[in-house]
């Protein structure tokens, strides 16, 4: 690892560290914050999942480690899967 890579790893470690000794001093519930971010993290998974799928599929992207039809075909069963998990977490709302 490089000596700039390598301040700039562990200045986010010591960032994410005094941000979690902050949210200490808050009202901020630690298991209501913890199940937002998941929440969060099920919505934004499915674009991110349909991206990676395309570009994974493109030849002019991946060349000969481009995504074949069988995997790419389970990708998009996965990325469906999702999609309904995020619609029936917000019908449950």
């Amino acid at each position: 690892m490089r000596l700039h890579e390598a301040k700039e790893f562990y200045g986010i470690i010591a960032f994410a560290t005094v941000g979690g000794v902050l949210l200490n001093f808050t009202g901020v519930d630690p298991i209501r914050a913890l199940l937002w971010s998941a929440d969060i993290n099920c919505v934004i998974a499915v674009p991110i999942m349909a991206v990676m799928l395309r570009l994974g599929t493109d030849p002019a992207i991946m060349g000969s480690f481009a995504i074949r039809s069988r995997l790419r075909n389970l990708g998009w069963v996965a990325t469906a899967l999702m999609g309904m998990a995020v619609g029936a977490m917000f019908a449950a709302m």
